[in-house]
């Protein structure tokens, strides 16, 4: 294949004077780099070319390589070279738009040295961009250069030239927020800046264009009348291709402000806005219990909406919200039926927001979904971000539904005994490893998976059934199986045996696969578990576990080494201190499962694990959910933790005096 440029000076001039196998970039030597170069003047090879230097050179961020500085003028020529075709020439600058934004994010030792001085070299070369005949490149230019922040002056005056000359509405967009992710990181053109962004917001401006303007100023702690701005344009209910959600966070302000307007939005007349206002109600929800009577009454009007996959959204909202959503319980359950839900996905959705408000109208229609052919939940859990509306997991909503083991056992029971696959075994398994000893009566199809390739599974749930599924289980089957696992499941011998001590009280098994591993740098949950089991016969390990327990302040390590250090001496004083602070700081935010499985266990310890009480009464008394925000997971999450915060509350008060005070379901609303 011919190039479209000769050898000799031109882009490629200096190539080859480069020692490119003593770069790096994500796969190793950068050996391969110059005949990629080389490549995107080859019109046939160029996509390939650039796909496969964006993998190398970027990957997936995290780092600057030295193949970056390397690579970067060569990178930065052939996107202005329109010699190259236009969607390569996007894709370069998209290329070295994430190099550069990692280079402004990580830490100083992930940078390859001679990164700065390489990055503010190529800046020059990237404004020509700015007037390309072609819109996208000219938009991915401005995404590039708003991680100019070294030469943010020369940037701006770029930005602005183009800027009224533009006519394009997606690059004007890419402009305005170049400049206000520059406008901080500027001296000469700072002032124009953040006037020429006034001067955007006003009312003869277009209204995406005036919320880009504001967002700007708001990064740039520039003053201005930023929220009556917003909210014009959202009384406008006309957007102009901005988001709700992020229309709405920038109004700042109170949140009955926000929820106001959100309210508004979720009866707009377009579709995709009252989409985008979900989205934006289901992100204040995830992050504040004041929001909800708010903002519930509104979403659950789109119910009945007559867009199906807006339906499936309010519901999905609405199950989000647990018990705070049985006020609209009755319409849940009338969806659960093709009457009243003929979109499939939508009554789905309903149904496990029924179950998530406890109602029992939930158990027939489950019951009726496990028999027959059309399950309409996943085998999978998905923990990925954002609100993504795939199947919900059948193991998380049948999994709090114990009390209702009567109606859903039958079929869930046939359904184990002719199961089709692993992963439907396994999720099956699953749901009655929660229910505990309420799965008793499925004791005989979880022994008859023993003979297959989900044993590990339908083990662990006979443990969780307890003295029960110990009277019927094959001893003997079980305790081969931990000698003899099933292929290709490297942890199911030490899960196999710790559900056969669990099983039987021979702890032996257990200990010899797991007690190798007590004290290794990582992975000692289960090590430490399994010591924790043994009880007072444990205390030959109280002092390594002594040591682990003040190994690491926070996550599972101080959970698991307090509880085992507990159930071995009996003693809390030595405890309770290490598992309060490492719940403390997440009274402010980011607890995780950790921290609820923590809080349970001082409940367990009673009495003498009140030292908690304050940091269980932080947990209650937020606003913002002390738990990771914006996803599905959030509410739920929020409502594990206030459970068992207020469960461990009633514990470490102890039992009240006789006649004493009000009864435990009146007191304190906090417990």
């Amino acid at each position: 294949m011919s190039e479209r440029h000769p050898g000799g000076p031109g882009p490629l001039a200096g190539l080859d004077d480069i020692d490119w196998a003593s770069h790096r970039h994500a796969y190793g030597p950068a050996a391969d780099v110059p005949g990629l170069l080389r490549a995107l003047y080859r019109p046939d090879e160029a996509a390939e070319a650039a796909d496969t230097l964006y993998m190398n050179v970027h990957h997936q961020g995290g780092c600057v390589e030295s193949a970056a500085v390397a690579a970067l003028p060569f990178l930065v020529r052939a996107a202005a070279d329109p010699a190259v075709d236009a969607p390569v020439r996007i894709e370069l600058v998209d290329l070295v738009a994430c190099v550069a934004a990692e280079g402004n994010r990580v830490e100083p030792r992930w940078i390859a040295p001679g990164w700065a001085e390489a990055w503010a070299a190529a800046v020059p070369g990237l404004l020509p961009l700015l007037h390309d005949p072609e819109p996208e490149v000219r938009t991915a230019t401005a995404g590039a250069l708003e991680e100019a922040r070294g030469r943010a002056d020369e940037t701006l005056a770029a930005l602005w030239t183009r800027h009224a000359r533009e006519t394009v509405p997606e690059v004007l967009d890419a402009l305005v927020d170049a400049a206000g992710r520059l406008v901080g990181h500027a001296d000469r053109e700072r002032e124009r800046t953040l006037s020429r962004l006034r001067g955007l917001t006003a009312p003869d401006s277009g209204p995406g264009e005036r919320l880009r303007a504001v967002a700007a100023l708001r990064a740039a702690d520039a003053p201005g009348h930023h929220a009556r701005v917003v909210g014009e344009v959202l009384a406008g209910g006309d957007l102009g291709g901005y988001r709700v959600a992020e229309a709405v966070q920038l109004l700042g302000g109170p949140l009955a402000e926000r929820a106001g307007h959100l309210a508004r939005l979720l009866g707009h007349p377009a579709a995709s806005t009252r989409r985008e206002a979900l989205e934006a109600a289901a992100g204040e929800l995830s992050r504040r219990r004041s929001a909800v009577p708010l903002l519930l009454p509104a979403v659950a009007e789109l119910l009945d909406d007559p867009e199906p996959d807006n339906r499936l959204f309010a519901a999905r909202v609405l199950g989000m919200c647990g018990t705070a959503a049985l006020p609209w319980a009755d319409r849940l359950a009338a969806m659960t039926h093709d009457e009243g839900e003929p979109y499939l996905p939508a009554q789905d959705h309903a149904l496990w927001a029924l179950s998530r408000t406890g109602d029992p109208r939930c158990a027939a229609p489950l019951a009726r979904r496990l028999g027959g052919e059309r399950l309409g939940f996943a085998y999978f859990s998905v923990h990925s971000e954002g609100w993504w509306t795939h199947e919900l997991s059948l193991s998380e909503t049948l999994g709090p539904l114990a009390a209702h083991a009567r109606v859903l056992l039958p079929p869930l029971r046939a359904r184990l005994a002719a199961v089709r696959s692993v992963d439907e075994a396994r999720a099956l398994c699953r749901s009655l490893t929660a229910w505990g000893p309420a799965a008793a009566p499925a004791a005989p199809e979880l022994c008859a998976l023993l003979e297959t390739d989900a044993a590990v599974w339908a083990a662990e749930a006979l443990a969780a059934i307890g003295p029960e599924a110990a009277a019927v289980v094959d001893r003997e089957r079980l305790r081969a199986l931990i000698d003899a696992p099933p292929e290709g499941q490297p942890f199911a011998a030490r899960a196999l045996a710790r559900a056969y001590g669990r099983l039987t009280g021979d702890r032996g098994p257990a200990l010899d696969l797991y007690l190798p591993r007590l004290g290794e740098p990582y992975g000692n949950d289960n090590p430490v578990i399994v010591v924790g089991e043994l009880g007072p016969a444990g205390a030959p390990y109280a002092d390594r576990l002594r040591e682990l327990l003040a190994a690491d302040s926070t996550g599972w390590l101080p959970l698991r080494a307090g509880e085992a250090l507990w159930r071995i001496t009996g003693r809390a004083d030595e405890v309770v201190p290490a598992l309060v602070a490492a719940i403390e700081p997440y009274t402010g935010g980011g607890a995780t499962r950790a921290v609820t499985e923590t809080v349970r266990l001082l409940g367990r310890i009673g009495t003498t694990a009140a030292p908690a009480v304050p940091v269980l009464r932080a947990f209650l008394d937020a606003d913002e959910r002390p738990v990771e925000h914006g996803g599905w997971r959030s509410v739920p999450e929020d409502d594990e933790l206030c459970a068992a915060a207020r469960a461990a509350l009633r514990a470490t008060a102890g039992p009240a005096p006789r006649g004493a005070g009000t009864p435990p379901d009146q007191g304190d609303r906090r417990m």
